[in-house]
């Protein structure tokens, strides 16, 4: 048996629905410039395809435009959207999903070692992190892995890889928490368990791979919906929401199959 040694954390969509405020910030970046363009919904969800902010810009011009962009322009309105994005942050519009503070609570009392692996840029980790947990809330993970520390992003797993290497730790001895394809796609590759919890721009990715798929993690208000188990995971070991102690249940059974 494998015991389950640390639990890694997705930023974006995983420990707060961020990504309406990033599309959001998107827009305001793009009406400042004098461009023309706006990311609706529909549109915003095909662009989350491709990680990484400035990324997504390149793709959107190339792939939906059929023009060129210079970096140099890229590089402005990703710098103008994370600006707007961090002020959505610190006016304190961006919640923690259902659980997720209570989660990492349990990790914390339990000795539990946490982390996390995203591709979004230091400042928004830092920030988001702050603003809903608290100013010493960094100091809560014992590694925090961004896009400047794995350039290359999600869906190749090179944060993972990384935050593995610096913890000194095997794939099958941590758990990730994701939410989107690029996320369980970048975690499996490398053989990390994995429980994605879904949200509006996700819920219909493909999680091939995943441990458990849920709604959310849920709370003494808010229970979680089971969406997908693998084969080797009885179902009813969910429950309403997802604790710790279920996260150890659910990482014996996938890692014993």
């Amino acid at each position: 048996m494998t015991e389950l040694k640390a639990i890694i954390f997705d930023v974006d969509g995983t420990l707060a629905n961020t990504e309406e405020a990033h599309r959001i910030a998107f827009n305001y970046a793009f009406e400042q410039a004098g461009l023309p363009w706006n990311w609706d919904v529909e549109l915003y969800t095909k662009l989350l395809k491709v990680t990484g902010g400035k990324e997504r810009i390149n793709y959107y011009v190339t792939d939906f435009l059929d023009e060129t962009i210079g970096q140099d322009v890229v590089v402005s309105l990703h710098q103008a959207k994370n600006a707007q994005y961090q002020a959505i942050i610190q006016r304190k519009e961006l919640p923690l999903r259902s659980g997720i503070l209570s989660l990492i609570n349990e990790c914390r009392q339990s000795n539990m070692r946490i982390a996390i692996a995203t591709t979004t840029s230091p400042g928004n980790v830092q920030n988001l992190v702050t603003a809903t947990m608290g100013e010493d809330a960094l100091d809560w993970f014992e590694f925090i892995a961004d896009a400047e520390s794995a350039p290359i992003k999600k869906p190749a797993p090179d944060v993972y890889e990384f935050v593995l290497d610096k913890m000194g730790l095997k794939a099958e001895e941590t758990l990730a928490l994701e939410d989107s394809y690029n996320g369980v796609t970048a975690a499996t590759a490398i053989n990390i368990p994995t429980l994605i919890t879904v949200n509006n721009y996700t819920a219909d990715d493909e999680f091939a791979g995943a441990m458990v798929v849920v709604s959310e993690l849920g709370d003494e208000d808010t229970a979680c919906e089971v969406i997908s188990v693998d084969d080797s995971i009885d179902k009813s070991l969910v429950g309403n929401n997802i604790t710790l102690d279920t996260l150890k249940q659910l990482h014996k059974s996938f890692t014993s199959k």
